[in-house]
């Protein structure tokens, strides 16, 4: 009977020892479940933390590659435009060349001539009237975007300002034309009154007065009529700056022929032959009707 009870209570002892174990594992393991949540948070945080950012990292790096091929664009387009420029300037200036040269190959025997130069071409502008040769002028043209004057022998008066404002830049063909318009009308008017002077100044009473364009010329001049001297005054106006013959003619005769029929008759024609015959051409036909009237009074 004692060694039944021995062994019982020796079970029972056995039996309490290991459940005491398995209750001390199971609070293990429940306390390393504790303490590793914790770490396990931590853990994730700085997971999370890496994965914001790398992804913070993965935009800059978006938005870097959309910067650089935005400007990879931009400049392959302005390289386009700048070439487009480049040979939209040089085709202008190679035209304005051909042009320039064509003109001046298809009027050379109209007074205008010229040659080429480092910068451009100077153009000679000769003037004439009547078929006699007058002065020349030239104008040396710089070839470029824009066109430019770089030197120019052109009389002050002459309105070169204005006629490169109106032509130069966009027809260089009648910048040119209407330059020697101007410079043809002007030698034209300066010879009729040079010859005035110097082949008949004995139908002069005065001094013949003339301003620098010599557009506006009056003078007193004396013409015979039979056996009778006749004494006018003339006025001449030359509007058109690119005319040789006036516009506008005035001539009166003296106080006391003033009222005579015949005096009247002799200064419309007069005035008639001004507007349509050169200075110069008028007092030749004065001096023929002088030798007529000789010729018939000496027969």
């Amino acid at each position: 009977m004692e060694s039944a009870n021995s062994v019982c209570q020796g079970g029972e002892g056995k039996g309490g020892v290991l459940a005491h174990l398995e209750r001390l594992e199971a609070q293990m393991k429940r306390s390393d479940r504790k303490s590793e949540e914790p770490a396990a948070h931590t853990k994730e945080r700085s997971l999370r933390a890496k994965i914001q950012e790398l992804r913070r990292q993965r935009d800059q790096l978006r938005a870097e590659v959309k910067r650089r091929q935005t400007r990879v664009k931009a400049s392959s387009a302005n390289e386009d435009l700048n070439q487009t420029v480049e040979i939209s300037e040089q085709e202008v200036l190679e035209r304005q060349w051909g042009n320039v040269k064509a003109i001046l190959q298809a009027y050379r025997f109209t007074g205008l001539s010229g040659k080429l130069t480092s910068r451009g071409v100077c153009v000679c502008i000769s003037t004439a009237f009547e078929g006699n040769l007058l002065e020349s002028y030239f104008v040396d043209l710089v070839i470029g975007k824009p066109l430019r004057i770089h030197h120019h022998s052109i009389p002050a008066f002459i309105p070169l300002e204005k006629i490169a404002r109106a032509y130069l830049q966009t027809d260089i063909q009648r910048f040119l034309f209407s330059l020697c318009e101007h410079l043809n009308a002007y030698a034209g008017r300066k010879y009729q009154t040079d010859q005035l002077e110097a082949d008949f100044s004995a139908f002069l009473t005065g001094p013949l007065q003339r301003n620098a364009l010599c557009n506006l010329l009056s003078f007193t001049y004396k013409v015979d009529q039979g056996r009778e001297t006749s004494s006018f005054s003339a006025r001449l106006l030359y509007e058109d700056l690119t005319a040789t013959l006036p516009t506008d003619v005035a001539v009166t005769c003296a106080a006391a022929e003033a009222s005579s029929a015949r005096w009247e008759e002799h200064r419309t024609s007069h005035e008639m032959l001004f507007r349509a015959k050169p200075l110069h051409q008028v007092f030749a036909s004065f001096s023929k009707q002088v030798e007529r009237l000789d010729l018939s009074l000496v027969s």
